[in-house]
Parts: structure tokens; sequence; C-alpha cells
């Protein structure tokens, strides 16, 4: 027979807990109503299938509680699978996928077509209204190319290197933004970019993402990753970053390799007026509100140095 006096004081214990955890997000369910956060979506979150119901879930919780959710996402393990489908050779310059006309190709046949439309799909069967964009529709994404350098080995002389159609934002257009009811409707972004001459870009998804969180002047730039944050030189989390931080830890060489465009792009955003950008775990369930509507929040955030701007959850 069951105790039912066992089971109700458990139950209270567990209606209490959710009842605090409501009660902590109140004060950032008011502050952040009716603002802009621009979400990229990359990474393991988006191999994983548990992962993947959770952001579209996490997506949806946000627009309904009043807050406007754009997402930029990825796709770089989908585009390699592609072309190795297809037997086209791929080569990386400096973590860049040097992409020649047939690979633009297959680059936005991916990110516009299969990956953008399964989030559009993910987010529409948690209950919410997504559309599916591409950087080239109403010429949102307005792109130049990319320029690298590299010096010689010998010589020590720098060469321009040819990465073919890998662009950069050059013009964010917030017209289509005005053209669709953020109210109502979830953009999902995919990072291809226009030419002047109508040509075809790829764009990294981080810079597309801070591009248009500042073109929009976002509350929030949310960048999903593979790690937990900015670690330190023990290997301890980060939580919150100022550029005068950043500068001393790009010095003491704490901050180094792939971790090192993503922080410029987040230090970009919030010179550009963007609330704050923070670095999560995207590989943690739930890790969006968890940052969003908790009082410390998880992963490491990036604000101005006056500590009166982007503090908080």
């Amino acid at each position: 027979m069951t105790n039912r006096a066992g089971r109700t004081g458990t139950l209270n214990e567990e209606l209490l807990r959710k009842a605090a955890t409501l009660q902590e997000a109140l004060p950032y369910l008011r502050r952040f109503a009716g603002e802009v956060f621009v979400i990229k979506y990359g990474g393991h979150a988006m191999g994983d299938d548990t992962l993947a119901k959770a952001f579209a879930e996490n997506i949806v919780l946000l627009k309904q509680v009043g807050i406007h959710p754009v997402i930029v996402h990825g796709g770089g393990p989908q585009i390699g699978r592609m072309l190795e489908r297809l037997k086209i050779h791929s080569q990386f310059v400096d973590g860049l996928r040097v992409t020649d006309r047939e690979t633009v190709d297959i680059v936005e046949m991916v990110l516009s077509g299969s990956i953008n439309k399964q989030i559009v799909s993910a987010i529409q069967l948690a209950g919410g209204m997504a559309i599916g964009l591409s950087g080239k529709d109403g010429a949102l994404i307005q792109a130049r190319k990319l320029t690298r350098s590299k010096a010689d080995p010998d010589s020590n002389i720098e060469r321009i290197l040819d990465l073919g159609f890998v662009g950069e934002p050059r013009h964010i257009n917030p017209d289509i933004f005005n053209a669709i009811d953020l109210d109502a409707v979830i953009p999902v972004i995919a990072p291809i970019g226009v030419g002047k001459n109508g040509e075809t870009f790829n764009i990294n998804a981080d810079s597309a993402a801070g591009a248009i969180a500042s073109a929009l002047g976002a509350a929030k730039l949310i960048m999903l990753t593979d790690v937990a944050g900015v670690l330190d030189k023990d290997g301890q989390l980060l939580p919150v970053l100022t550029p005068r931080d950043v500068l001393v830890l790009r010095g003491e060489g704490v901050i180094t390799g792939g971790m090192i465009p993503k922080i410029e792009t987040c230090l970009d955003a919030v010179r550009n007026g963007v609330g704050a950008a923070t670095i999560l775990d995207g590989r943690v369930e739930n890790v969006i509100l968890l940052e969003t509507f908790t009082e410390h929040g998880v992963g490491t955030m990036i604000r101005r140095d006056d500590p009166a701007d982007g503090e908080g959850g």
C-alpha cells in the first residue's frame, strides 16, 4: 500500500523546488521581455537528438515569455560528410574550409537546405513558428571575400591566401526583420552571404551571428560551443570577462587557438551595442534556460568594461 503521507512530502519538496526556480527566473523574465537574443547554434548540440529537441523547446519557451530569439546555425560536420559522399576533396587553412565554386554549391545546399529545415521543423514540432532563411534572402548578409595572410616559413614574407568563396559580413540588411513579425516568428538563418556581384559566400556562423546581433542591437549574443566556456590556466571556468580581462589573458597565453576568434566576435558585438555575449556549453541540456533565467548563469559572459553594463542572467 502506498504511503500517501511520504509521497505527498516528496511531492511537496519537488513543487517547492520548482516554485523557487520560477521565482528566481522572474526578474529575468521582466528584464528580457521584448528583447532580441541572437543564438549561434552548432557543434555537438546539433548532432545529438536529445540535445536538439531540448534546444528547440528552449527556443520556444524564450518566445513564449516574450523574448525574440534569432537563430544562426552552422553545419561544418554535415558539410564535410556530404563532400566525402560526393568525393570532393576539402582543404582547411587556419580552421577555414577553402571553398571553390563546386564546394560553395554544396555548402549552400547543406546549410540552406537540409540543416536549416531540420531546425525549423524541430522548433515547429516544439510548438513554435519558425521560418528558414538564407543570408542571401533579402540580401540579409551582404558579404565580401575574406582574405588571410600567412608568413612563409623560409623567407618570413607575408603571402595572401586564396580561400575561394569564403566570405565575411560586410553589411547586415535589417529590412527583412522589419518585414517579418518577430513577435510571432522565429527566424532560422543559414550563414550564406551574397557579394556585390551576386556571388555566393560561405560565412563562419560565429561571425554571421555576431554581425546580426550587432545590427539588431540584441540584448544577448549566445554562442553554443563544445566547451564549458573560457577556462583559466588551472582549467577553472571564468564566468565573466571584460575587454581588459581578455587582453590580459591573451597576453598570458590562456586564450588560444579556436577560442580566439570566438572571443573576438563577442568583443566586437559588445563594442557595437550588444548587451552581453555568452559562450555556453551546448552539450548541456537546457543550457540556454540555465544561462538566461538563473542568478549566476553558466558559461562565460563577455560584457563591456563598465560593470553597470551587461550584468545578470
